[in-house]
Formats: structure tokens, sequence, C-alpha cells
């Protein structure tokens, strides 16, 4: 039994020893009147923290950004108006692979039973309109009862835990405080170095012809390599054979990108020259945990086929399209490693990412795209967790190699801006060790940008790069640049840290070069304040990923009109 079980434990109790079981220390949500009793005993919990949040979104965006550093997290909203906040932020999770708990609490069992008309329902008596609609984005669900409440919250977390994805709980109020029987026994986690031994001996034997067969072989890596426990079995992978690879954005950080063999980002005809040789015109490809995007292929322009070389998944693997079942990821990966250990090292995988380095500044040249990136880039240290918010941060420092140790979060699949602000207080809470560099643009902050209340509250200390372009550039870029769609209120960025409740703030404004490489050295140099940085730069000027990969969307919507 945990520490801080208890046979007389709640439901509550027994939730909050589950989550404490598996490293969640913080819990994200909004109070509301159904939960209030609830988060009393979540106050007085010894080994878990309650962090309310401005709003459940950005409740939502702060758990995801939570478990993927920490590998799970959880939510609490109230029923109604605060779950259909936060079911964006879940369905985000869901498209992404993040294994969290949202936790809805209701009213209470005789309300339901009557079928009042209770306050935060649609008022036709029907308490289950909510649960149905997460059922499409979560994994698995529940509504808790006592008498079987413990049991149902371990099958759903062990489905998160399993699938990789989130779950639900809806929770009456009542059932909330009452006594939950006796646990029974540890949490269950799935074992990912599990195989089938008859299908993995049969998926060797099928890549050991593969990989004898081929001249040139690469690796293309993607974020389900993190997900399901795969990154120490790749990180093998690619140092026994010493074979050139690449990362698809969603994947960005899977791979030490100092690494010789590195080759860069993926990304389609978007890619460069040398990333596209690598990986489309190996002999045979091992792709560890990708998943095609329109977003991470250049607009599904890969120039590999799908249904040949190897491709290794979260429980199964192929090679040429045959298929192999109940083989884990890490387990896969293992056993290709000691396939490819002494291979003989091609020309071809002595190609390497360039390292971009940073020219110094020009003085008063106006800040461009290029050289934010550039600069910011330069500026990533090994302790930082880099979180870049879809559209121009995203494309800009993608490309960018990233030294030994930095961590990466990025929502390339959902692509809802907005996300990183949220996500970043997770992060940060989830490892105090690091430093969290956000990376967002100013159409982006302005969906959350009320979290950076939270952040000063909790006395977080990141480096934030504000991206003040006017407007939404992405959209820009793809159609109308001159639309009224793309324009936003301009907003006084400098001011709203303080009006927000961020003690003490260093609040810095870089319209050139210059002035961009002296406000993050004083960055670097100041660790003990909140750093908010306001970047502007042109509204129509983008970086260049962004640039091939809006004339490939142009040409693809062009055809289809």
């Amino acid at each position: 039994m945990n520490a801080t079980e208890s046979s007389d434990a709640t439901i509550t109790g027994h939730l909050l020893d589950r989550l404490h079981s598996l490293g969640v220390t913080h819990l994200f949500g909004v109070a509301g009147d159904y939960n209030l009793r609830m988060l009393d005993e979540v106050l007085a919990h010894p080994g878990v923290q309650w962090v309310g949040t401005a709003g459940e979104l950005g409740a939502a965006y702060a758990a995801d950004g939570y478990a993927r550093v920490r590998g799970f997290a959880a939510l609490v909203t109230t029923h109604g108006v605060g779950e259909l906040s936060a079911i964006n932020g879940v369905a985000g999770s869901y498209a992404e692979h993040v294994p969290l708990l949202h936790i809805a609490v209701g009213p209470p069992r005789s309300k339901e039973r009557d079928g009042a008309v209770a306050h935060h329902t649609l008022g036709d008596g029907d308490y289950e309109h909510f649960a149905r609609a997460f059922r499409q984005v979560v994994c698995a669900d529940a509504v808790v009862r006592p008498e079987d409440g413990p049991d149902e919250i371990d099958r759903v977390i062990t489905t998160c835990l399993r699938e990789s994805r989130p779950g639900y709980l809806r929770l009456p109020q009542d059932v909330a405080l009452a006594n939950a029987p006796s646990p029974s026994g540890a949490l269950h986690r799935p074992d990912r170095h599990a195989a089938d031994q008859y299908s993995l001996t049969a998926f060797v034997d099928a890549a050991t012809r593969r990989i004898e067969a081929a001249d040139t072989v690469s690796v293309l890596a993607d974020c389900l390599v993190d997900r399901f426990d795969g990154r120490a079995a790749l990180s093998d992978l690619l140092s026994a054979g010493s074979l050139p690879h690449a990362v698809v954005v969603s994947g960005k950080g899977v791979v030490d990108e100092s690494a010789p063999h590195y080759v860069g980002l993926y990304a389609g005809a978007c890619s460069d020259g040398a990333v596209r040789s690598a990986i489309d015109d190996a002999d045979l490809l091992i792709r560890a945990g990708v998943r095609l995007a329109d977003t991470t292929s250049g607009g599904f322009t890969h120039g590999y086929d799908p249904d040949r070389g190897i491709s290794v998944d979260p429980t199964t693997a192929s090679v040429d399209g045959v298929v192999f079942p109940n083989v884990g990821l890490p387990a896969a990966l293992a056993a290709l490693a000691r396939l490819v250990e002494g291979r003989p090292t091609s020309a071809a995988s002595t190609t390497t990412a360039p390292h971009l380095r940073h020219r110094s500044s020009s003085g008063d040249n106006p800040l461009s795209q290029a050289y934010l990136w550039q600069a910011v880039g330069a500026a990533v240290r090994p302790d930082h967790t880099v979180i870049a918010d879809q559209g121009t941060p995203l494309f800009g420092i993608s490309p960018r190699r990233l030294p030994t140790g930095a961590r990466f979060l990025a929502q390339p699949v959902w692509g809802s801006i907005g996300y990183s602000l949220p996500a970043l207080l997770g992060a940060q809470l989830a490892d105090h060790s690091r430093r969290g560099l956000l990376l967002v643009g100013d159409g982006a902050a302005q969906l959350t940008i009320q979290e950076l209340g939270t952040l000063g509250r909790l006395r977080l200390t990141p480096v934030i790069v504000l991206v003040n372009n006017d407007g939404y550039t992405v959209e820009r870029a793809l159609h109308s640049p001159e639309a009224a769609y793309n324009d936003i209120a301009p907003w006084r960025w400098p001011d709203l840290p303080a009006a927000l409740g961020v003690p003490e703030p260093l609040v810095l404004t870089a319209r050139t070069e210059a002035e961009l490489d002296h406000s993050l050295t004083t960055a670097a140099e100041v660790t003990d304040r909140l750093i908010f940085i306001e970047a502007r730069t042109e509204r129509d000027d983008t970086p260049l990923l962004l640039s091939r990969f809006a004339e490939i969307a142009k040409r693809q919507a062009r055809k289809v009109q």
C-alpha cells in the first residue's frame, strides 16, 4: 500500500493516491461549486498540490505539458460549463497521444435520480450529455459509483497508460466524498518491452533479410517513440548502426540533434535537399513511431513509399507491408539495433545536418524572421524546455538543431493556437530543474495570455519570446494576406506581465538585430525573474520553412477548387 493510502479512504483519496503513485504531484483545474468539497481533500493531501488556473482550457493545456514531461497528469473541472471549456485541450492530448485524466465533478446522485434541472446542465434532466461528448476524445471513461469506484478509476487510468491517451471520469459530488472499498493492489502498468515471441522472431527474420539486401539504411523518428518509452532503444539503434536519421516536427527532441549522423528535420518537399535525399532515397527506411500528417510531411509530399521499408509502431511492426502483431515499439527497436550492429558505414551516412551558426548582428538592421530564429536557436541551452506555438514560432525554430539535453514541446498535429503558454506552466511545474523557453506569436498569445498570471502567482521564471507581427501571419501566408479576418487587436504587450500580476517581470522589446541579441543575453544572465521579450517583425515576413509549406498548400488548394 502507498504511504499515503488508507484503508478508509474516500473515492477522492483513492484517486489522489493513484495519481501520486504515478508521479503526479500537481493537479490543475478551476474551482466550481460542485467540486469545492473534493478540492478540500486535494488541499489536505500530502503529496498533491492544487494549481488553479485562469480557465479550464488553460488547465487542460497545462496538464498536457505536464504529462509530456512527467508521463501522466490530471485536471479537475466542474460539470458542463467547466468540462466543455476543457474539451479542446483534452482532444489535443488525444490527437498527440498524451496520457492524462480529466475529472469532471457534477451534481449529486439525488438530483440525477430526480432528473432535476440543475445549474450547469442543459436543463433536460440528462446528466450524460457531456460524458457522451468526451467519449469521442478519450480512450476510456467511467461514471464513478461508491461500490466499484476504485476499480473503475484504476481501469480508466490503466487504459490511459497503455494507450498513451486521455481518460475521463464523471464524478457525482456526493460520490467524491464517499468511502472507498480498499484498493485491490498496486496499479498495473503496461510493459512496453513485452512482445509475442513468435511474432517477434518472424519480424526479426523478415527485417534481417531486408537489412542485408539494402546498401543504405536511414531512420525517420516521430513522437510515438517518446510516448511509448522507446527513446533509449532508438538511441541504441542509431548508435549501433551509425545510421543517418531525421525527425518530423512532431518528433523533434526524441533524438540527440548534436549526434554526428543526425541529418535534420524532414518535412517532405519542404525539407532541405540533403535531408530529403537521406530519407526518400534510402534503400531501406526504418520508420520509428511515424504518423504521416499534412503538417509534418509538407502536405503529404513525402517521397518514400509508406508500404515499403520497416515500420515500428506502438504495438506492431511491419516489413514491406507485412504486419507482425503484438510487438512493442521498444522491443522492435532493440531487435533492430542488434541487426545493424557493426554494419559498415556507407557514404550516405556521413551526411550530417549543418550547424546553422548565428551570425553577429549588424547594428540597427530591422529584426527579420530569419535572424530571429537564428538568434533564438543559438540561445537554447541544454537545460531549456522549448515550447513552440503553432505558427511562425514552430516553423521558425523547428529546423534549428537543439543542444544535447534540451527538451522540445509542440502540438503540430492538433495545432490549437494558444496551447503553448499554459503548456509552459505544466512543463515548468513538472521539472523545476529546467527553465522554460516559450516561443509564441501575438495571435496565439491572445487566446491564453491570462495564464501568464498563473505563472507569476507561482513565481515561475521562464523566458517568453512573443513574436509581434501584427496578426495571423501563417494564415496570411496561406491565403489572402490583406483579408480583415487575419487582423487582430494591437495590444500593448510590454504592459501585460505586470497587469496580470507577474511580480517584477523583466520586459524587453526588440525591433532590431542588436536589440534581440541584447535581450537574449540578458535573459540568460537574469534567472530569478520572468523574462518577457517582445520581438517585432514585419507582418508579411515568414520563416523559410513556412514559405515552402505555404507554396505547396496554395498549389494543392488550387487543384481542389
